[in-house]
């Protein structure tokens, strides 16, 4: 009786398409906390792999404003107890420096060194020597972080462009041998990747981490974005299913940064990873009771490839993907790098600043679920798009952290609003355009998500090096802009029916002017 009751539980949990939700979100939530959580860890780590007696953090210390304001009380102090100190100017050729901050630093934070040393002309020299010692350190640092936005860029990237390449791959498996499979073995992959970033200890190691959780992802989100689109077929449900499965997506993206910069600063490096690889291990062992992995065969001819990339309903909606995306794929290894130079952020600053993009994210995907649904999901691509433009322009005037809390968060809210109306949207074109076999269509929105994730970083290094952190911004944005008026051909894109009956029309008017043209030779 205990049996067959537990046997009926576990059958009615097997039958659950609530449950199968709760994993695809789970699946997509720990890939994505994996994703951010490198966010603030990386770039520090590569700079103090390469220096390690000066790590960066104590580069920020040395330059923050903190040791700015103290070596400004330090003058104050000095020039009240000595006069000889005070009237007699450091260098006689010295610029006026009371509008240059700066040079303000610079002089007042090697004053005391004149005063110890006496007054003679060779503390002169000695000032003077400090002064560019210290501009000269500045200057390098400047230039050695811009540099690693390539590098940290690329690294970035990596994991897109290898999902880019997997992706048409595990589409149609997914027509061969069901969804179930491919699922799990993402879920290994996941596993592994997090393992070997959370021992390796040099670029090329995390990198190969990094490439690995590529294959991983495609496997999950194709998989999870099928499996939802097969159990769930009414496309109000459908909406509703996937809102709430881009909230886990969201959630990963929202937890990572700040998990990762607060658990890299306080206990290490390895901390982040081995939590996430213990919470895989739970989604696993769900996995395998739930959807017990095994090979289903489809009995719907699944459309191929070509025919849905020729589908050009089906390459707008993911464009929209691509350039909502491609925008805060710039900012994930510029932004900290850019935040280091300017500001002097700290670790868990960099991390927290992506914060309100990530709740505001969370917000936007579970709100226009089934809002986009209600309003027309063409009409909240075209509004995310043009919102999306106008915070990417915004962001390189920030002055301070707190600056760039209300154009991350717009930036979020809005990515959101394109996502949550475009992946549903793949699938209703799918019904009414070509099958109900879902695997192709979500491995090309995959694809699209993916190219902004790949083309955003590996571009943003040489971008900033070459027209500066605000123009890189301010051309996505404009991107973004003349993008959004092309969501209106998706208000009521022609059914499958309205399809076949145009391709006639046009076969019978080719017929007719044939045979008018024949009853003229006659």
């Amino acid at each position: 009786m205990g049996g067959g009751g537990w046997d009926g539980w576990l059958q009615r949990c097997r039958e659950s398409r609530r449950l199968v939700l709760v994993i695809v979100a789970i699946a997509l939530l720990l890939d994505n906390m994996l994703l951010t959580t490198v966010v603030p860890i990386i770039p520090e780590f590569l700079y103090d792999i390469k220096h390690p007696n000066a790590t960066l953090s104590q580069h920020l210390e040395q330059s923050s404003p903190a040791r700015t304001t103290a070596a400004l009380s330090a003058i104050k102090t000095t020039t009240s107890t000595s006069a000889s100190v005070a009237t007699t100017p450091i260098c006689p050729c010295a610029p006026n420096r009371s509008n240059d901050p700066q040079l303000e630093f610079l002089y007042a934070s090697t004053l005391p060194t004149v005063e110890l040393a006496g007054n003679n002309i060779g503390n002169k020299s000695t000032t003077i020597n400090a002064n560019l010692s210290e501009a000269i350190e500045k200057e390098q640092r400047h230039r050695e972080l811009l540099q690693e936005i390539v590098s940290v860029g690329i690294m970035f990237a990596s994991k897109a462009f290898v999902q880019l390449l997997a992706n048409p791959i595990v589409g149609p498996l997914t027509h061969k041998i069901g969804y179930s499979i491919p699922m799990f073995t993402g879920f290994i992959i996941m596993f592994i990747s997090t393992l070997i970033f959370a021992f390796g200890r040099s670029y090329g190691i995390l990198f190969l981490a990094r490439a690995l959780q590529g294959v991983g992802s495609s496997c999950s989100t194709v998989s999870g974005m099928g499996m939802l689109a097969e159990r769930y077929q009414d496309d109000k449900e459908r909406g509703n299913a996937m809102g709430i499965a881009l909230g886990g997506l969201a959630l990963g993206v929202l937890i990572g940064p700040p998990f990762g910069g607060v658990m890299y600063e306080f206990v290490g490096k390895s901390a982040p990873f081995l939590i996430l690889s213990a919470l895989a291990l739970g989604d696993g062992l769900l996995q395998l009771l739930v959807l017990q992995p095994s090979v289903v065969y489809t009995e719907t001819e699944p459309p191929s490839l070509k025919s849905l990339i020729s589908d050009p309903y089906i390459i707008l909606a993911a464009g929209a993907i691509t350039f909502a995306n491609m925008g805060i794929a710039m900012l994930e290894p510029s932004l900290p790098i850019w935040m280091m130079d300017t500001m002097g952020a700290s670790r868990w600053k960099q991390g927290a600043t992506f914060l309100p993009a990530s709740i505001s994210y969370l917000i936007g995907t579970n709100l226009f679920g089934p809002l986009g649904h209600r309003m027309g999901r063409w009409l909240a691509a075209l509004i995310g798009l043009v919102v999306i433009g106008i915070c990417l322009m915004c962001i390189p005037l920030a002055k301070s952290i707190d600056h760039l809390i209300v154009p991350n968060a717009g930036l979020g809210f809005a990515i959101g609003m394109v996502d949550s109306s475009m992946m549903p949207e793949l699938g209703y074109l799918m019904d009414i355009r070509h099958s109900a076999v879902y695997g192709s269509v979500y491995a090309i929105g995959d694809v699209a998500f993916c190219l902004g994730f790949a083309i955003g970083p590996a571009l943003s290094g040489s971008l900033v090096n070459s027209i500066g952190f605000e123009w890189m911004l301010f051309g996505i944005a404009i991107l973004n802009f003349i993008y959004a008026p092309l969501m209106y051909f998706l208000r009521a894109p022609p059914t499958k029916e309205e399809k076949k009956s145009l391709i006639i029309g046009e076969k019978s008017s080719v017929r007719y002017v044939t045979y008018q043209n024949e009853e003229e030779d006659q």
